[in-house]
């Protein structure tokens, strides 16, 4: 009785180890050049810059005015990509220090204006109320 209990056990182990997968996963080093580091820092940095001008009050102002809510315009910037927040960003850098900054409002307000009205016409939201979606 304890020999056949034994066996059945020993098969049951054995056939355990066999299935088990004993591979060695191998790790992947290499040299992360400077360039790369940069480029990533500073599409962090612009997307930052972005959100935190989206947070002003007087940039909220003037979205509301135009019919845009605040959150969804973060949310719209979350998902631009990195190449369309970086020239808002070159835009931003471009203004003359010590403005007050009306152009960079309404020009946000008419850039998100834009991807809204675009988005709208690919079906994908429902802002506008003259876009016609029947299609």
């Amino acid at each position: 009785m304890q020999r056949r209990f034994i066996k059945s056990i020993s098969f049951f182990l054995i056939f355990s180890f066999l299935l088990l997968d004993f591979t060695v996963q191998k790790a992947k080093a290499g040299m992360i050049d400077t360039g790369s580091i940069v480029t990533l820092a500073k599409q962090e940095n612009d997307r930052a810059r972005v959100m935190a001008f989206l947070d002003r009050q007087d940039v909220q102002q003037v979205m509301e005015q135009q019919g845009v809510a605040a959150e969804e315009a973060k949310q719209r910037v979350a998902v631009l990509s990195d190449d369309e927040v970086r020239q808002i960003a070159q835009a931003m850098d471009q203004l003359p220090a010590g403005g007050d900054g009306l152009g960079v409002i309404i020009g946000a307000a008419v850039l998100i204006f834009i991807i809204l009205l675009i988005t709208d016409i690919a079906g994908l939201t429902h802002v506008f109320s003259f876009v016609d979606h029947r299609r």
